[in-house]
């Protein structure tokens, strides 16, 4: 494969940026778009050491953890502080690290990027479940209870067409 910079000599330096792009939704409801992309680039050493790109110049563990830390390091100052919530000063970076937010604000100033997240986790954007209480399971939650307590007395007092009704009846409802 020849280098693609200076197009005649063969790369030996083989570079693959990765980009996470995050592309926030337009319309309420509709979740943000997000992706990863492989940038891939050969040059040959000429064109490497031009570009200043870091190759064979790692030639133990510790000069390669430094280029990768290196590599870590945000951009810019702007992508080093994000957004941060006007009410308890955290940015996006602290969730990430904490794993949780400081204050409801939070869920305000980082909505778009929670709704991604929170789509990922659970495969929604909206609870849908039920929720804690409902009447109707509780309903059935003690009628079951009193079923069995009424199956214990009839079985013990050998009332077994009793118990053969009250045991039919939990069955249906379990």
């Amino acid at each position: 494969m020849l280098c693609q910079s200076c197009k005649q000599n063969e790369a030996s330096v083989h570079v693959t940026e990765v980009r996470h792009e995050f592309q926030p939704s337009t319309a309420p409801g509709v979740p943000a778009v997000s992706k990863m992309t492989a940038h891939q680039q050969h040059f040959c050493d000429a064109c490497a050491q031009a570009a200043k790109l870091p190759h064979h110049a790692a030639k133990n563990v510790a000069e390669i953890w430094k280029l990768f830390q290196a590599s870590q390091q945000p951009r810019s100052k702007r992508e080093a502080a994000g957004a941060a919530c006007p009410d308890c000063g955290m940015t996006l970076r602290d969730f990430r690290q904490r794993g949780r937010l400081g204050c409801p604000k939070d869920y305000e100033v980082f909505g778009t990027q929670l709704r991604d997240l929170l789509e990922r986790i659970h495969g929604a954007t909206e609870h849908v479940g039920r929720r804690p209480g409902d009447s109707a399971d509780a309903r059935r939650m003690q009628r079951i209870t009193e079923l069995r307590a009424a199956l214990d007395v009839a079985i013990r007092d050998e009332a077994y067409e009793a118990a053969a009704k009250l045991r039919d009846e939990l069955k249906s409802l379990q």
